[in-house]
């Protein structure tokens, strides 16, 4: 791209600038959200060589994430996402087939959820980076927040543990043949799918609490619980994708372990009332993983789990 002007007219040819929830769109100093119910508000920055590598990451690959990552945490919500801006950082290297890719990979998400991209900013940097903010509205029974979990509540997973941790070490070892081993695992990396319908119907359902997990449950667990609870899980290796078997086993891990580790997942974790569990439990790949306890702490298939999982500014 030669100019900003030429960039933006290029994002122009991929993402409208009209949409139900948009007063005033892409082009002026602000752009303007009608604003007739509660809105929820999240971001997420995603950079070359922290989140994804060029290596094994196509620019599609890069577009739909940069965007994934954030629709997830509208899911989490029980919420709708119906907007997003964008601040983009654009190396000079980058050529115009690369952007075509990331922007029309991005477009399709967008359309399949029915966001509208509603503005954003560009910048020269010596690597590509993405900042996405995303705005949401309220499903049936309002936000579904964190830390509303009460002793016994039944906790729960819907999505596969462990299996995008698979798929970026395996990806990080051997490159490109990891796609051939492991797909499913490195498609849970690449390409995660947020579960916006899924939310909504645990909204509709009654569910207490819910978090969208991309630390791994180990550590988002604790976050999802608050300060005074704690968790017993019960966890074996038929609940595992066997991609996530098949990776832990080759590295000489325990699967379960493993998988409660994690990174990167984007599955849902909730807590649900043992008196109201019934609609939750209907709703499509509802895993019961455990239940609320008194202390805090964690304890896994009866043992103590002590292990943190990931964090960016421990790596």
């Amino acid at each position: 791209m030669k100019s900003e002007e030429a960039f933006l007219g290029f994002i122009d040819e991929f993402f409208p600038n009209k949409h139900d929830f948009l007063v005033l769109g892409r082009g002026d100093d602000c752009a303007v959200l009608k604003a007739d119910k509660d809105y929820c508000v999240s971001s997420d920055l995603f950079l070359e060589d922290v989140h994804f590598r060029r290596d094994y990451f196509s620019p599609a690959d890069i577009g739909y994430k940069a965007l994934a990552v954030n629709i997830s945490d509208i899911a989490a919500m029980g919420a709708k996402p119906v907007a997003f801006t964008m601040d983009l950082m654009a190396p000079a290297d980058v050529d115009d087939d690369f952007w075509r890719e990331f922007l029309k990979s991005m477009s399709m998400l967008a359309r399949q959820n029915d966001i509208v991209l509603a503005g954003g900013d560009l910048s020269r940097a010596d690597r590509i980076g993405v900042s996405i903010s995303i705005f949401g509205v309220s499903g049936s029974t309002g936000f579904i927040r964190r830390g509303n979990c009460s002793y016994g509540d039944i906790l729960f997973t819907i999505g596969d543990i462990g299996l995008a941790r698979a798929g970026m070490m395996s990806l990080e070892a051997v490159g490109e043949k990891a796609r051939e081993t492991l797909p499913a695992a490195v498609m849970a990396h690449l390409r995660p799918k947020p579960k916006i319908m899924i939310g909504t119907l645990l909204n509709a359902a009654g569910v207490k609490a819910l978090m969208d997990v991309s630390d791994g449950l180990a550590r988002d667990l604790p976050r999802l619980l608050g300060p005074d609870l704690g968790a017993d899980l019960t966890l074996d290796a038929s609940m595992l994708n066997s991609n996530v078997i098949t990776f832990a086993e080759t590295i000489g891990i325990d699967p379960v372990e493993f998988a409660v580790l994690g990174g990167e997942d984007y599955a849902l974790l909730g807590a649900v009332s043992p008196f109201e569990a019934g609609k939750a439990e209907s709703v499509p790949g509802f895993t019961r993983i455990g239940t609320v306890t008194r202390t805090p702490g964690i304890t896994l298939n009866g043992q103590p789990f002590t292990a943190e999982g990931f964090d960016h500014f421990s790596q």
